[in-house]
């Protein structure tokens, strides 16, 4: 056995339980070294939004105290990644650094680079699987290409072999006086300027969220125990508490896809409420399997005759309006409330209020993905660009674009006594409420019209 520590390196994995890298530390037997570090200048990588950052920051606190009761400091680096930890590694002579595996394009270049870096100097290097179900290489077509739409995608999935069982947090060895000393003089997570001070703007998320994997537990538990019964037929009311809400919990990694799978099979396979819910984690695999094959996600149509769609130059005020919730469209307008106040949104509002910055106000799927980029706690690199492109029609297996969603309709079909949208809109009756944008029909004909250039017809 040998006596250099191991460097766990933490990524979208902020977790104890279900932990592939951090078992594999614990069964190598040397002391734990815990590393995070927020990477804002290797090339490609995307910066944080700001709701994200303040889930990131109070994660962080949670695992530092999780490690720390264990003997493990968290030591915190900001830069490039891979000059950071290799620079880690030669301060405490470590004899190996393991992680569990990224899917975005510039995260998997700077994984290889760095591996093949460290390979080469003698430090031994493990990649594990821990964020998806099944590994994106590994669901093809008969042909052996990437699946483009989500049914066969999940039947491939659930044909396969069943996802592995969660492993338990291991017991890990200290990493001692040099596992102090390296967290003593890396960075201060304070320092890093993560959480919004002037104006401080988030009360409402603190309302609304726990962050840290005990709490992901919790809210699993309590969400099988009460809403899972009723979720394939409540999950899209607006105006009830029908959904999981786990979907920060698992973008940061606080819970892993196997303990969700396994437990909802434990407690409910078989039943309608645990097939449609594990189809919705399907989802989130779908997206992952898309930007695995398809790195450009964010900033480019999926589908490359959407290049010809006529975007008209951006209407400022118009899509303030739509950011602050003043479109004067109830349920849209709610839903964009809800996402400044809490940071979430339901997922069917997400729908509706993309749908209607898309295709009623004309506005390119690019700038409505940034702001949720930038506003949701659960801002996740798969899933919202794949949504935003799913709404828009450019995506894998998207809506037909002549699917305009009338947020009239939505509302009185999910939202049918106005709870959800006199929550966040108390001035619905009153003469400060604004006019509508647009006209709903009238904007939905040019929509379509603007289509035409796509299909080439005339």
């Amino acid at each position: 056995m040998s006596t250099a520590p191991t460097i766990v390196w933490f990524r979208d994995d902020l977790r104890l339980g279900d932990n592939p890298a951090l078992v594999a530390a614990a069964e190598r037997g040397d002391p734990t070294i815990a590393v995070y570090v927020l990477d804002e200048q290797s090339p490609g990588i995307r910066p944080l939004g700001g709701a994200a950052k303040w889930w990131l920051h109070h994660s962080l606190e949670r695992l530092a105290s999780d490690l720390g009761e264990r003997g493990v400091p968290l030591v915190l680096g900001r830069g490039a990644a891979a000059g950071v930890i290799r620079s880690l590694v030669d301060e405490a002579g470590a004899g190996a650094v393991l992680w569990n595996r990224r899917y975005g394009a510039a995260e998997r270049a700077v994984d290889t680079a760095l591996k093949a870096a460290l390979t080469e100097s003698g430090v031994e290097v493990g990649s594990f699987g821990a964020s998806l179900l099944f590994e994106p290489w590994t669901i093809r077509t008969g042909a052996g290409t990437p699946y483009s739409v989500f049914t066969p995608f999940w039947r491939a999935c659930l044909a396969a072999d069943e996802p592995r069982h969660p492993s338990q947090p291991p017991e890990l060895t200290a990493g001692g006086a040099g596992a102090d000393r390296l967290a003593a003089r890396g960075a201060r997570l304070d320092d890093w300027g993560l959480l919004p001070t002037d104006p401080d703007w988030a009360g409402g998320l603190r309302e609304t969220w726990e962050p840290g994997e005990r709490a992901a537990h919790r809210r699993l538990r309590a969400f099988l125990a009460g809403d899972l019964d009723r979720y394939a037929d409540a999950r899209d009311r607006l105006d009830l508490d029908a959904t999981s809400r786990l979907s920060p919990h698992l973008r940061w990694g606080e819970l892993s896809p196997h303990q969700v799978w396994h437990e909802t099979r434990r407690r409910a396979a078989g039943t309608e409420g645990a097939a449609k819910f594990l189809s919705e984690l399907g989802w989130r695999e779908f997206a992952y399997h898309v930007l695995f094959h398809f790195p450009e996600l964010a900033t480019r149509n999926l589908r490359p005759e959407f290049d010809r769609f006529p975007w008209p130059p951006p209407d400022t005020d118009a899509i303030t309006a739509w950011e602050r919730g003043t479109t004067g469209i109830p349920v849209v307008d709610a839903a964009m409330r809800e996402l400044w106040r809490t940071g979430g949104m339901h997922n069917r509002a997400r729908m509706v209020a993309a749908s209607f910055l898309t295709k009623n106000l004309l506005v390119d799927w690019r700038l409505g993905e940034q702001w949720f980029w930038d506003t949701l706690v659960d801002a996740d690199p798969a899933s919202n660009p794949f949504g935003w492109q799913w709404v828009a029609g450019s995506g894998a297996d998207a809506a037909p674009y002549f699917r305009v969603f009338n947020p009239e309709l939505q509302r009185r079909r999910f939202d049918p006594d106005d709870e959800y949208v006199r929550r966040w809109i108390p001035e619905l009756d009153t003469a400060d409420y604004p006019e509508p944008l647009v006209d709903l029909r009238g904007s939905r004909a040019a929509a379509l019209a603007a289509y035409e250039h796509v299909t080439g017809a005339r």
